[in-house]
């Protein structure tokens, strides 16, 4: 029987099965894999996704399942980054020729983007957090209040000011249209910089604690945290509350985004279906696989159990994905979580102009100028060939092209 993906393994570590099959593959990315599939507490193998490539530490787009420790930096510093979509009542027809104005309501409904170093001036944080926005926090800050009582250094930041805001990158908010000429909104943020902060404190939690115990390893990245120890209890404690914060700040601005474009005069009115979606692809969550309860770790992956939704985005010019999972076990019931880069940031900065760019957003109401070019979308390997490379993963809902893209 034909099976979907390739074998890496090198004598005395776990192998790693990578959905890779048709798609670019870098060597340092499976430099990576080999490093992270050489740990003790794997369980079974790290699974690799077809828009896996070179990360901090742990690589993007793996799976890693593990018993008994944590890898703080296979989850990396944007927790519970995901995606959220809504398909609207809004038809493509309904829409107006320019849409122009429609990215600007959205623009002025979210701050976006980063200025004044992040400081009390920051174009992309609330200087008034609206209601709604307060009064999630009222919910989350019981638990922030417990985490920041053992960790006071993580108290150091905006929190609700960070609360329903995009960020920079590879954060986006997007109208697109499916094959059926449906409006959706979809938007792709994490949990901004609490996060941030987190994930980093952990990371060097975890590398004194290699260095208290003499371990080596071959990236000083790949330092995790054993179950037990009080390290572990208060990251897994931590994590799972910067997840919530994540899956929260989608949702605000989701709600955010379809008042503003429901505002007078913008577009005709219109309602939200039952179909929404609002998925994770940097997180950790306590799982059962192959007889043994464990911790899975997915960065860069979307779970995609039997039946799941998700979302698979493509770049700036690129189709984008809802999707179905399959439940395939050899994965972990995972999927990839968009196309993955091809090209580093400063790389596509070097290659690419702002007339390439332009180019290969025709027709798409986005920014085109040099400060977006390292998302434009030759930096991102082909979305076709990585859906391909993982048919035996999920199945396609619906299919999706942008037509209006706000980023950071």
């Amino acid at each position: 029987m034909d099976r979907g993906y390739e074998v890496l393994s090198e004598s005395g570590k776990n192998p790693i099965k990578a959905w890779t099959v048709g798609v670019p593959f870098e060597e340092e990315a499976k430099q990576q894999l080999k490093n992270l599939a050489g740990l003790p507490f794997i369980h079974k193998w790290v699974a690799a996704m077809p828009d896996v490539h070179r990360g901090f530490g742990a690589t993007v787009g793996s799976v890693v399942p593990t018993v008994g420790a944590v890898i703080p930096a296979a989850v990396g510093v944007d927790i519970g980054c995901g995606m959220i979509a809504v398909r609207t009542t809004l038809r493509a027809e309904q829409l107006p020729d320019s849409l122009g104005a429609v990215r600007s309501a959205i623009e002025a409904a979210v701050p976006h983007g980063r200025t004044d170093n992040g400081g009390r001036n920051d174009r992309g944080a609330w200087q008034d957090a609206p209601a709604a926005h307060r009064e999630a926090w009222a919910h989350l800050k019981p638990g922030y209040d417990a985490i920041v009582a053992k960790h006071p250094r993580l108290g150091r930041g905006p929190e609700l000011g960070h609360l329903g805001t995009l960020g920079t990158g590879n954060h986006f908010i997007e109208l697109c249209l499916d094959e059926a000429g449906a409006v959706w909104v979809m938007l792709h943020s994490g949990s901004r910089g609490v996060g941030n902060r987190i994930g980093s404190h952990f990371i060097e939690l975890a590398k004194e604690e290699m260095r208290r115990f003499f371990i080596h390893l071959p990236d000083a990245d790949l330092a995790y945290l054993p179950e037990g120890t009080v390290h572990f209890q208060d990251y897994v404690q931590a994590v799972e509350w910067a997840q919530e914060y994540a899956a929260t700040n989608r949702r605000l601005m989701l709600e955010s985004v379809v008042r503003a474009l429901g505002a007078p005069g913008l577009l005709p009115p219109f309602g939200l279906t039952d179909a929404a979606v609002n998925c994770h692809h940097n997180y950790v969550a306590r799982e059962h696989h192959y007889g043994r309860n464990c911790f899975v770790t997915r960065k860069g992956a979307v779970r995609a159990r039997e039946g799941d939704l998700g979302i698979i985005p493509g770049s700036m010019g690129a189709r984008s994905f809802i999707v179905r999972g399959k439940g395939n076990a050899e994965s972990f019931h995972s999927c990839s979580h968009g196309a993955g880069r091809v090209m580093s940031r400063a790389e596509a900065k070097r290659h690419f102009s702002v007339e390439d760019h332009a180019r290969a957003t025709e027709g798409i109401e986005c920014r085109k100028d040099e400060d977006v070019i390292d998302e434009t979308p030759g930096a991102y390997k082909p979305i076709d060939a990585v859906m391909a490379a993982q048919a035996d993963l999920v199945e396609v809902v619906h299919t999706l092209r942008q037509v209006v893209c706000v980023k950071g």
